[in-house]
């Protein structure tokens, strides 16, 4: 099954300056307002590698693919970065707090480096359609600089969290390094690199499926690299590996606005939600709130916000009214029943991104539909862990944004660079 390997990566030394000004959130992540404030932090933050800024006077040898891989080598011959002496694995804990209900988590995660694999042999498993736009970027990023900045967000089951005790004893020594980030999290590493507690995180993942959690386009454009790069490291990607069965693993829900659509009627929608199923009334946002607290996996439930009403109209169904298994997800259910079937939003104009505005938070989006930002929102249940294994591990995928995995990993805390 999974085949993991410790790795001797690159790291930011103590002449870089702090860590804090020198690792980002994932490159899809970066705003343009975040990249300024990256850029401003330090030289050597990664961004000007993995987000490069264009400029007027680009070429095809001077462009922000030239430049980010000028940048690497510099930073590596100046020492800036430096290669770690041994193979190892590395305990990434990220403590947090959680959006929605306001606990204290702490999510435990090992970076390591993992042998690719097609999607047919059944090992790595998938649950969302990639765009080629985001795989052109990413595969001249990696062209370029023959190296991975970011890991890849990896779940694999472990009910008895053999790994996660290993993990926890290697978090009792003194760590690599400390950052909380943009969003408060805290994110600290610690080095594994004892022969013996190494081999026993290869041996208790060598039986192990996984699935991808984030990083969907970057494991697909390193796959493909492998197949045309003479380096024996290109058959191995970074990865930070969860277990599912942990408690700190948290997935946001990721609400829909809806815009610019021609003609749209509230009172029209309403009627067609009705016939759809069962329509309650909650008047006031705290009510809604409080109802749909607790997820319920047995059912359809969504929520539905107009401008000028501060009421909330919630639309339920038991999986068996619609000859579904137990567990359909209500985003499935969402795009093929309202946006497409009720609204004529497509499938083509969802993955061009037409109409739709997605949002985490059902108080941030109901303030943009009450400010007349939308014609209309859809509110979530957040997608369980176990919806995504299933529909994974059943070789389905789930519409673009069905999963916001919270909070995301940081790029730059290693650097795997394909030497060989």
């Amino acid at each position: 099954m999974a085949k993991v390997f410790p790795f001797q990566p690159y790291r930011y030394t103590p002449s870089a300056g702090p860590l804090e000004n020198l690792v980002t959130q994932p490159y899809d992540k970066i705003s343009p307002e975040m990249r300024e404030r990256y850029l401003g932090l330090s030289p050597y933050n990664l961004v000007r590698i993995i987000l490069g800024k264009k400029s007027g006077t680009d070429s095809d040898g001077d462009n922000i693919y030239t430049r980010a891989a000028a940048h690497l080598n510099d930073w590596i011959g100046s020492g800036i970065l430096s290669r770690e002496t041994e193979p190892s694995f590395y305990a990434y804990f990220q403590q947090f707090t959680d959006p929605d209900s306001g606990a204290l988590c702490v999510r435990k995660g090992f970076i390591g480096v993992c042998q690719l694999e097609e999607y047919s042999a059944a090992v790595v498993h998938r649950h969302e359609q990639t765009l080629s736009g985001p795989k052109k970027d990413r595969r001249e990023v990696l062209s370029h600089t023959q190296a991975h900045f970011g890991q890849i967000f990896m779940l694999y089951r472990d009910p008895e969290q053999a790994v996660d005790r290993i993990l926890d004893e290697a978090s009792q020594s003194a760590p690599l390094g400390t950052v909380t980030d943009d969003y408060r999290v805290v994110h600290t590493l610690w080095k594994i690199s004892e022969p013996a507690m190494a081999a026993k995180i290869q041996q208790l993942m060598d039986d192990k499926k996984l699935i991808i959690a984030d990083g969907h386009h970057r494991y697909e454009t390193a796959l493909g690299y492998s197949k045309e790069s003479p380096k024996s490291d290109a058959q191995r990607v970074m990865m930070t590996f969860v277990n599912m069965n942990a408690s700190g693993l948290r997935i946001l829900a990721t609400h829909r606005l809806v815009r610019g659509l021609d003609g749209f009627s509230p009172e029209a929608l309403l009627a067609k939600l009705k016939a759809i199923g069962q329509v309650e009334t909650f008047p006031t946002r705290d009510a809604f709130k409080a109802a749909f607290s607790t997820p319920d996996p047995g059912k359809i439930r969504i929520g539905v916000t107009f401008p000028g009403d501060k009421s909330i109209q919630h639309l339920e169904l038991h999986q068996v009214e619609l000859d579904r298994p137990t567990g359909g997800l209500d985003v499935n259910f969402l795009h093929e029943r309202i946006l497409d079937g009720a609204l004529g939003i497509s499938v083509e104009a969802v993955r061009e991104e037409k109409y739709l505005k997605y949002i985490r938070g059902i108080d941030a989006a109901c303030e943009l539909v009450a400010n007349n930002q939308a014609q209309v929102g859809f509110l979530l249940q957040p997608t369980t862990v176990e919806q995504v294994a299933e529909v994974s591990f059943g070789f389905g995928v789930m519409p673009q944004k069905s999963t916001d995995f919270y909070p995301k990993l940081l790029s730059g805390l290693t650097i795997y660079r394909l030497e060989k």
